[in-house]
């Protein structure tokens, strides 16, 4: 099975089936999809609370292996109203991209808290934003050890924080090498979405599975395709692209699967 953990909703008609077909022509089955942003650095799509997370339901189906994660500003005022509501209609995690704040910022911290009180799955991008804001400041990894202290957080970093990718391995081997015998619910993911340009690809999932730490079970794969236009033959070729790879480093059969389903799922399982 191959599921891609990294999938963004824009504005428009849902069409799940219309998915589906067109990650068949890359071999996917499935994955996470991240519901229309919400208002951020100065751009709005016009849609209300409500219309993003009617949207983001009518696109995703978990018996189909479509897994639905609202995008949160954590900031917003109502935002742990947004949590709650968000959660009383089935979502399996949430997405936040820090843009203009730290992830340590206290009302932040307190949606975090709020999540992770309900098992649900913090999703946070990582490493450097496009776009013309000044951003990329609050999204290094080392500002992510602020999650440390939340009580059953899991969460997961993508785009392996390009072009921070050997802080966010130094990130995580911090943290696997923390006591989490006080709470073994807690855990981090990294999540490989491009990101990495193809030569500091190689290098950096060759580091991911060679440095030493345990990462076998806490990475999964990603292409940051839209939903409305999703790309199969350009996430085929990603996905050749990994696991030549991942072979190439001496992962087996087992640990490849691992990569590209059997991690993914076991992040999300802790939200059903």
């Amino acid at each position: 099975m191959r599921l891609d953990g990294h999938i963004h909703i824009t504005p428009g008609k849902p069409d799940p089936d219309g998915l589906l077909a067109r990650m068949k022509e890359g071999g996917v089955d499935g994955g996470v999809l991240l519901s229309i942003s919400p208002p951020r650095g100065g751009r709005s799509h016009g849609l209300s609370f409500k219309e993003r997370l009617d949207n983001l339901m009518e696109w995703t189906d978990p018996a189909k292996n479509l897994f639905p994660f609202f995008y949160i500003g954590p900031l917003e005022d109502n935002a742990l109203d947004q949590v709650a509501i968000a959660c009383e209609r089935g979502v399996m995690g949430f997405k936040v991209i820090c843009h203009n704040h730290y992830p340590s910022d206290p009302k932040a911290m307190q949606v975090f808290r709020a999540i992770a009180q309900r098992k649900k799955c913090l999703f946070f991008h990582s490493g450097i934003l496009w776009g013309g804001s000044f951003s990329g400041k609050y999204n290094r990894p080392c500002e992510f050890e602020a999650l440390f202290d939340v009580q059953g957080a899991r969460f997961s970093m993508a785009h392996i924080s390009w072009p921070w990718c050997d802080e966010l391995i130094a990130v995580y081997g911090k943290f696997q090498y923390m006591d989490h015998s006080a709470d073994p619910v807690k855990e981090l993911f990294i999540d490989t979405t491009p990101g990495t340009p193809p030569i500091y690809r190689r290098d950096a999932l060759t580091k991911l599975y060679t440095v030493g730490y345990d990462t076998q079970n806490n990475v999964f794969f990603g292409t940051d395709c839209h939903a409305n236009s999703y790309d199969g033959p350009g996430a085929g070729e990603l996905i050749a692209g990994d696991e030549k790879i991942l072979r190439d480093a001496g992962l087996k059969d087992g640990e490849i699967e691992k990569y590209f389903s059997g991690n993914l799922l076991r992040f999300v399982a802790g939200s059903r």
